[in-house]
């Protein structure tokens, strides 16, 4: 049988190896930027092969949506339709069940306070339950009942929809439908929704071993997902039940708690089979990036760097630039002052992006505030390229056993 995980080097929690699919290796532990739409926004699929991304991942939702599975089957799936020959990890749609639904009401993500108004932490969830036109997505035992936002018809998406669409989509990795909770539900509703999560893990578990043989052109995989919110029983029984099913890997859905210490504690509470990978959803700072390697996370997905080079925000390394959490505004140059001459360099002398080695602050400032398209591109290239290089250090540290030195510095 071909192996499809293997461990390389292990230090404490922290391992480094390889996930190997038919489209390509990752090297763990790994960051899988997002491509909801099978496109990383502002780069084409050449331009993401040759900054070295192993992986992406798509949305399952969207991409029913627009352009249809049956489109993109048609057209020979993913990796043909948008010429990219790497890992594609394919969400459930479960995520735009929150998204689309109880966090329009909230106004949170996974974890509470990456919005400004914390104010709310004692907003009972079902209390301002809301019908379909207001929201555009509802749960119910079968599944999601979702209204699109393109058109506004309503569509239903079960577990077994959910397999169906990315076995027709050709993705590597496929996930179970789940619900991510919002960070300020309560117990009650938070233990009704792990339940039923677990249910449709089950179906689609269920369905995609029955299924996954009638596309015999590669091997695909499929990760169950652990819920609970945050809270320890609803976390630690999720956890029990998913592990009784054989899946090939297993995924950690929010919500994350209502700060980055709730997430680092729901990280300490979960224990999984050491031979498998480990994903988690949805979570990219790059403070988190290092408590979940060390927590023996393999790979994580999230906007964060495409996002934040769309908004002018580009990641780099200098003095005290921890304090900023590794960022630099780009919109916000001035060309006067004594500072002046630094405007006339690249975002970082020690980058070897593609951007970094051709253009200076000061043009990418006039690029971006001009609206011009290719300071997106040009951004997203260094901020990817970043994550990338980072990634690889952290492995080369847990390789050479030298990984607490290589954090002291990179904090330094």
């Amino acid at each position: 049988m071909d192996v499809f995980f293997k461990i390389e080097y292990e230090n404490n929690l922290m391992r480094v190896g390889k996930i190997i699919t038919d489209h390509g290796v990752i090297e763990t532990p790994n960051f899988v930027p997002v491509a909801t739409l099978g496109s990383i926004k502002a780069l084409d699929s050449v331009s993401v092969k040759n900054l070295g991304i192993q992986a992406i991942f798509c949305n399952t939702y969207h991409l029913h949506l627009q352009p249809t599975e049956d489109v993109i089957y048609y057209f020979g799936g993913l990796h043909k339709f948008m010429n990219y020959s790497g890992v594609i990890l394919t969400d459930s749609g479960g995520f735009q069940a929150f998204s689309l639904g109880q966090a329009l009401v909230d106004r949170v993500g996974k974890i509470a306070n990456i919005f400004p108004n914390e104010s709310k932490f004692n907003y009972h969830f079902k209390k301002s339950r809301k019908i379909l036109q207001d929201k555009l997505a509802l749960m119910d035992k079968d599944g999601i009942l979702f209204k699109s936002h393109l058109d506004g018809k309503i569509f239903k998406l079960t577990p077994e929809d959910s397999i169906d669409i990315q076995l027709k989509l050709g993705s590597d990795i496929l996930l179970t439908l789940d619900e991510c909770t919002s960070p300020l539900a309560s117990y009650e509703y938070t233990k009704e929704s792990t339940i039923r999560s677990f249910y449709w893990t089950k179906r689609s578990y269920e369905y995609f071993i029955k299924n996954k043989n009638n596309f015999k052109d590669y091997r695909r995989f499929l990760y169950g997902i652990v819920q609970g919110g945050y809270y320890y029983d609803l976390r630690k029984w999720s956890l029990e039940n998913v592990l009784s099913l054989d899946f090939d890997g297993y995924a950690i859905g929010g919500s994350l708690g209502r700060s980055k210490e709730d997430l680092y504690e729901i990280l300490s509470w979960l224990s999984f089979p050491k031979n498998k990978p480990r994903h988690l959803l949805g979570i990219g700072t790059i403070n988190e990036i290092f408590v979940a390697i060390e927590h023996g996370i393999d790979t994580f997905d999230c906007i964060i760097p495409t996002r934040y080079a769309r908004t002018g925000t580009v990641f780099t390394k200098y003095e005290d630039n921890y304090k900023n959490n590794f960022t630099l505004d780009l919109t916000a140059a001035v060309y006067k002052g004594k500072d002046v001459k630094k405007y006339d360099l690249p975002i970082d002398e020690n980058c070897s992006c593609y951007t970094c080695k051709n253009y200076s602050v000061a043009y990418l400032n006039h690029l971006f505030n001009a609206n011009e398209i290719s300071a997106m591109t040009l951004l997203t290239i260094h901020n990817l390229y970043f994550y990338n290089e980072l990634l690889k250090n952290i492995r080369l540290s847990i390789i050479n056993k030298n990984y607490d030195k290589f954090k002291k510095d990179f904090f330094a």
